[in-house]
């Protein structure tokens, strides 16, 4: 393809030349902290994953520091409440996958993880004995810095989207 470039002068063109410049655009344009945020979140919300998932599987290992009233109260969850938990945590994870990928889909997969996380904690503090016992402050402490930390997540993937970064 023919083309005149930004001073008026003929410039040439081809198809892989096109494609390498608007990937060149768009990396440019893209800010470091998406990258940043992209990564600790991806980071932070696999230790949830983790979590869940050695909690789930029950893992003798990972659940030895608990009391037997901790363990019976973990796996006692209804199943609503499991759900929820899986919910808030997967869409975490894959919150911040998509915001890496640059996907505007992560402003939801974020707000449907913020939400699902509402609901357990909800359950956790309010319609069970969850701060009975877990037995301290430093657990209600816990789960507000990780309510913190999904807010803001889902505010910085809203703002990277209404800035037009993510696609």
């Amino acid at each position: 393809m023919i083309d005149l470039d930004h001073r008026g002068s003929l410039s040439f063109h081809t198809k892989e030349k096109n494609v390498a410049e608007m990937q060149k655009t768009q990396t440019a344009g893209t800010p470091w902290h998406l990258w940043v945020v992209g990564i600790i979140a991806t980071l932070w919300n696999a230790m949830g994953a983790f979590d869940y998932v050695m909690t789930q599987t029950q893992n003798e290992s990972y659940l030895s520091n608990f009391t037997p009233e901790q363990l019976a109260y973990f796996t006692g969850f209804p199943v609503w409440v499991v759900a929820s938990w899986a919910i808030a945590v997967w869409g975490g994870v894959l919150g911040a996958l998509l915001l890496l990928l640059k996907r505007k889909l992560a402003v939801l997969v974020f707000l449907v993880s913020l939400l699902a996380m509402v609901l357990t904690t909800f359950h956790n503090y309010i319609l069970s004995n969850g701060m009975e016992i877990m037995g301290s402050g430093a657990s209600l402490g816990f789960t507000a810095a990780i309510f913190v930390i999904a807010v803001v997540l889902y505010l910085y993937a809203n703002t990277m989207n209404k800035r037009g970064f993510l696609r």
